[in-house]
């Protein structure tokens, strides 16, 4: 992926103009638990609860948010998948980043995303073209087909591991 000199954008914003193929999104979605892994391999409790930018969430907090993300992604896939452009419910993404299971050892989370993410692969790799085209209607972002959801969350994973291993690079862990 591409690096960027952003510390909020560590691998630039997502753009639709550059995504990757189908089968590679879906690989990147089975990856992310293994980089997510490796990224914070080693990390002490310190570390953990270090920023990633001044502003900006703890290593701890990103991993939660990863988990909690890619969960309400999985949900509205399948609701995509079973209803007929159903209408999301969005979360307040900071907040949920407040509450208190958020402090909680990031091996939950990482171990969520290993059985999340094995779900959504598969579920992915049986979807068919005509199933991409499906999707939901966003209150702030409007309609969403699952081959943009698809490519969001693709790059979402890489776009969070990037804080994580662009942070311990200048800390110098």
């Amino acid at each position: 992926m591409p690096q960027s000199d952003d510390l909020r954008f560590p691998i630039g914003r997502f753009n639709p103009a550059t995504e990757s193929s189908r089968t590679q999104q879906i690989d990147a979605i089975r990856q992310l638990p293994t980089h997510l892994r490796a990224a914070v391999a080693g990390l002490s409790d310190a570390q953990l609860d270090t920023p990633y930018r001044d502003g900006g969430w703890t290593v701890r907090q990103v991993v939660h948010h990863l988990a909690d993300s890619h969960a309400n992604a999985f949900a509205r896939f399948k609701l995509a998948l079973t209803e007929d452009w159903p209408t999301i419910k969005p979360y307040d993404e900071a907040a949920w980043a407040e509450l208190a299971d958020s402090k909680q050892p990031i091996g939950l989370s990482l171990d969520l995303l290993t059985g999340l993410h094995a779900r959504w692969v598969a579920l992915r790799e049986s979807m068919s073209d005509e199933d991409f085209q499906r999707g939901y209607n966003h209150p702030a972002m409007g309609r969403q087909e699952l081959s943009r959801a698809l490519a969001i969350y693709a790059w979402h994973g890489g776009h969070h591991i990037a804080h994580i291993t662009n942070l311990r690079t200048r800390m110098g862990w």
